[in-house]
């Protein structure tokens, strides 16, 4: 039992001996603990995260440099040409002429078709009728208020004064054409040859008591017989009216020591009586008997309603009539079907003798204008201020592979369209030498905003809103160059100009070798 013991004490004696710490040597070993920790963080974190500064703040440091900026602004769009135009028509007939062919050039205003108007003409000559119909009741309606002379002449009769009341019908005055009269006289068994024209005749007429005197004015070239059988000459003679004679009487003459035979009436010359055309006052008749007056010269006034009336029914009546004329004519005018620009026919779909059937039967021809070609580029608001007219474009296309052609920026739109909260604004582009570039193919452009040699830049990340970036003085920065205080960064305002896709031009506030910081975009997961 004691040797069990002895052999229990021995076997407790060869075990290790643990090792326990007090107070303070439990707060020795968490320091160094810490100090462990903080060592392994400073040689770890530079290889990972680029700088211990970058990491802390995440400011990126880049200087103002020189360098050349080329700025473009890029797309794609459908050819075009420089204009083009569907010929059409709403008129039928028969197709009389086509004198054209596809791939003609045509000039604006040629003729395409001409197409058989035979009802057209008819119903402009109607019209035309209307008009002058409608013009003839205006000038009798206007007429009624004002009678005019129907002949120039002298007024040898006044019937009405100032202030009468007068109907329709109701002479006004007669109006002589001249105050010479006219009377022929026979003189029997007397050869022509004893008479001669300007040969002075003494005149008797009627029951006056002295004669007048006259002139003749012809002599028949042969001998006439008279009802009872008498032959003789004929003798026509003028006589100045004294105011007095008319057509009522008769009279004789003597020519040398030749006497007429019984008495010749007196011819009055050609003579007109003005007549009321309407009821109204009589007013303006200032005329006297004797003055001369012209043919279509206003006598007076016939003043009433109806009349007025009257004249402006006329007058609508003929606006109407030349409207409806106008009309016709015009329809006329869309039986000749012309070229409305000058280009190359692309389709031509009717031909002589074929029947039109007005708009139903669809485009009779395609012109284009093939003098340039032409895109239009839609440009996101962020590009559009870049873009200007006049710039030059480059034009490529995969059908023409290798091939760059050169297009103009020929017009910038501000009629923008908006869609999911972006906007994008039409720009047009022409190409005068397209080569081998057909309308409807499709292409790629490059507009080239402008370049800018030795140009002053920073990273376009670096400019914040209100055209301002964060300058980083050198206390603000560590040994590499990194920042270390964010405080001591300094806003500063600077002037913008071009930019591409990654730097942007500082025209004024930077100096070439100032830095500026910036913290850069999130990169997107991938």
């Amino acid at each position: 039992m004691r040797a069990e013991l002895m052999q229990m004490e021995q076997e407790e004696k060869r075990k290790p001996k643990k090792f326990r710490l007090g107070k303070k040597g439990k707060r020795w070993a968490a320091l160094a603990a810490v100090l462990a920790v903080v060592l392994l963080a400073a040689v770890a974190l530079p290889r990972l995260g680029g700088g211990t500064a970058a990491a802390e703040t995440g400011y990126t440091v880049e200087q103002a440099a020189r360098r050349d900026l080329s700025v473009s602004v890029t797309g794609s769009a459908t050819l075009e040409p420089a204009d083009s135009y569907q010929v059409n028509t709403l008129v039928s007939g028969a197709i009389l002429t086509a004198p054209f062919e596809e791939d003609d050039l045509v000039e604006m205003g040629a003729l395409l078709y001409e197409l058989d108007s035979g009802d057209a003409q008819t119903s402009v000559s109607r019209a035309e009728l209307s008009v002058e119909q409608a013009r003839l009741g205006y000038d009798q309606a206007t007429e009624a208020l004002h009678p005019t002379a129907p002949i120039s002449g002298t007024i040898q009769e006044i019937f009405v004064h100032n202030g009468d009341n007068v109907t329709a019908g109701t002479a006004l005055a007669k109006i002589t054409a001249s105050m010479d009269l006219s009377i022929d006289f026979l003189f029997p068994y007397v050869e022509p040859s004893a008479f001669y024209v300007g040969q002075r005749a003494t005149v008797f007429v009627g029951n006056f008591d002295g004669p007048v005197n006259g002139t003749v004015t012809a002599v028949s070239n042969s001998t006439a017989v008279t009802s009872n059988g008498k032959a003789g000459s004929s003798v026509r003679v003028k006589v100045e009216n004294p105011g007095v004679l008319s057509d009522a009487y008769t009279a004789s003459a003597v020519i040398g020591s030749y006497t007429s035979y019984g008495n010749a009436d007196v011819n009055m010359p050609a003579c007109a009586t003005v007549y009321a055309a309407g009821s109204g006052s009589v007013s303006g008749f200032d005329k006297l008997m004797g003055s001369t007056v012209k043919k279509g010269e206003v006598l007076c006034t016939v003043d009433s309603s109806v009349i007025r009336e009257q004249i402006e029914n006329a007058r609508l009546s003929l606006e109407s009539a030349k409207l409806s004329a106008s009309s016709a004519s015009g329809s006329l005018e869309d039986y000749r079907i012309t070229a409305p620009i000058s280009g190359t026919v692309i389709e031509k779909n009717f031909k002589a003798g074929d029947k039109v059937d007005g708009s139903a039967s669809g485009t009779l021809a395609v012109i284009y204008d093939l003098s340039c070609l032409k895109m239009q580029m839609n440009v996101n608001e962020l590009d559009i201020g870049k873009v200007k007219v006049g710039q030059t474009v480059a034009i490529t296309a995969a059908a023409l592979p290798g091939e760059v052609y050169t297009g103009t920026v020929e017009r910038v739109s501000v009629n923008g369209t908006t869609k999911d909260g972006f906007t994008t604004y039409p720009v047009t582009i022409a190409i005068r030498d397209y080569g081998g570039l057909m309308p409807g193919m499709n292409v790629s452009a490059a507009i080239n905003c402008g370049t800018a040699e030795n140009a002053l830049t920073v990273p376009v990340a670096a400019v914040e809103r209100g055209s301002t970036v964060l300058v980083a003085p050198a206390e603000a920065l560590g040994e590499d160059g990194t920042v270390i205080d964010p405080a001591l960064l300094e806003e500063r305002a600077v002037t913008l100009g071009f930019n591409d896709d990654r730097y942007i031009q500082i025209t004024s506030g930077l100096t070439e070798g100032d830095r500026v910081a910036y913290q850069a975009a999130p990169a997107a997961e991938g």
